[in-house]
């Protein structure tokens, strides 16, 4: 028996793919730049001031050494002594620290106008105050009521010229019809003065009624506190009620604002109001009640009685306790005292019986509470699997690329 020995045949070389490498070289890249802190030699953005800013244009970006220099906004002026308003970035790439080296400027004062006061609500008159002016009682405002302390050219001025307080007038108010009122010869009123209105006689049999305000008084420039009343006849009809008689109020005519208050005869009830006013278009108001009459019919069904409660006569004869007879019984009588047993009506168990759980108060499956506990289990496994893997992945790459080499 012969034994053949053939040559074993090398495996295909298989060339190493290059995204194995560079994926390798990739990873490391990124780890390397997620990890290791970000350094710079160079200072952030110069630091803002509320009343000064950045002389000149800013550049992009600062070296330890470099400095910079503010200036204050406008509106601002320096301080009294002066501060610094250098600053320079320091080799611990941090600005050095500078104070507040500007302060507001101050507008112009301004005095109380002739009957009126200024007041300043911030308390100053310094650059973003308000001055606000209010005239003295019987006097108005011409002009703005406020003004602001604000930029005007290199320094600051406020907004607009002050006001002036004027003296309150009002021209005669108008002339009514078959009226008058007080006074009415003068051409201007002063502030708060009164007029009176009244009516004239009539030519007729019935009197005018002044309707509306009577006295009207000047409480603005050319403003009267209302408008002016009429003088007109309201007459109103005679207000009688059926079954019913005036309390107050009696009279042969009723005119404007006149009051009448009624009450029912004996047996009737008033339906509507019992006081009525005659308004200004000559109608009652409310209406004219009435009086109607006292409801005392009986109720058509008669009350029940137990003693006029009847029963038809039965068709059967009566059956007298002495003459019915029961049959023996063959079974001995049930004493309802020893022998009953005790009924219990059909109850559903729940939670209104105690020592029954209701469906509500029923301890939760097991499952749901281990199905928390195995979600964080597999949590944990999985993030341990890829660990692993990528630790592997790593390994591989390297023993890889080390038996190339070799």
């Amino acid at each position: 028996m012969t034994a053949s020995c053939s040559s074993r045949k090398a495996p295909p070389y298989r060339s190493e793919s290059p995204f194995s490498s560079r994926c390798f070289v990739g990873i490391l890249l990124v780890a390397l730049l997620l990890l290791l802190p970000i350094s710079s030699d160079a200072c952030g953005e110069p630091p803002r001031y509320e009343s000064m800013r950045l002389q000149g244009v800013p550049k992009p970006s600062y070296s330890p050494g470099d400095s910079i220099q503010y200036e204050c906004r406008p509106g601002y002026q320096p301080k009294r002594p002066s501060l610094p308003t250098t600053a320079v970035c320091q080799h611990d790439n941090m600005w050095s620290l500078l104070q507040e080296a500007c302060t507001r400027k101050q507008c112009p004062n301004l005095g109380d106008p002739p009957n009126g006061q200024v007041h300043y609500p911030n308390g100053s008159i310094l650059f973003g105050s308000e001055a606000h002016y209010v005239c003295n009682v019987g006097y108005f405002l011409i002009g703005p009521s406020i003004l602001y302390c604000d930029i005007s050219g290199s320094t600051v001025d406020w907004s607009d010229n002050p006001p002036v307080c004027e003296k309150i007038l009002c021209k005669p108010p108008e002339k009514i019809l078959n009226g008058k009122y007080t006074n009415s010869h003068k051409d201007i009123f002063e502030y708060s003065e009164v007029v009176t209105y009244s009516c004239d006689a009539s030519n007729g049999t019935d009197q005018y009624s002044l309707v509306g305000e009577s006295k009207l008084v000047c409480i603005g420039n050319d403003k009267w506190s209302s408008d002016p009343p009429q003088c007109k006849v309201v007459k109103c009809v005679y207000p009688h009620v059926e079954n019913g008689m005036m309390v107050s109020g009696h009279g042969p005519k009723f005119y404007y604002k006149a009051t009448v208050v009624y009450r029912c005869n004996e047996g009737f009830k008033l339906n509507g109001s019992n006081t009525i006013v005659c308004s200004a278009n000559s109608t009652w108001d409310p209406e004219i009640p009435t009086c109607i009459k006292e409801s005392t019919t009986p109720s058509t069904q008669p009350p029940i009685s137990s003693a006029s409660v009847s029963t038809p006569p039965s068709s059967q004869p009566p059956i007298s306790s002495a003459s019915v007879s029961t049959p023996p019984s063959s079974q001995p009588p049930i004493s309802s005292v020893s022998d009953s047993k005790p009924t219990h009506p059909t109850t559903t168990l729940g939670s209104s019986h105690p020592g029954y759980p209701s469906p509500s108060d029923e301890p939760p499956p097991k499952d749901a509470e281990s199905l928390g506990a195995g979600i964080i289990v597999g949590i944990v496994i999985g993030a341990l699997f890829g660990v692993v893997v990528v630790v592997c992945s790593i390994r591989f790459c390297f023993h890889k690329k080390k038996k190339r080499l070799q």
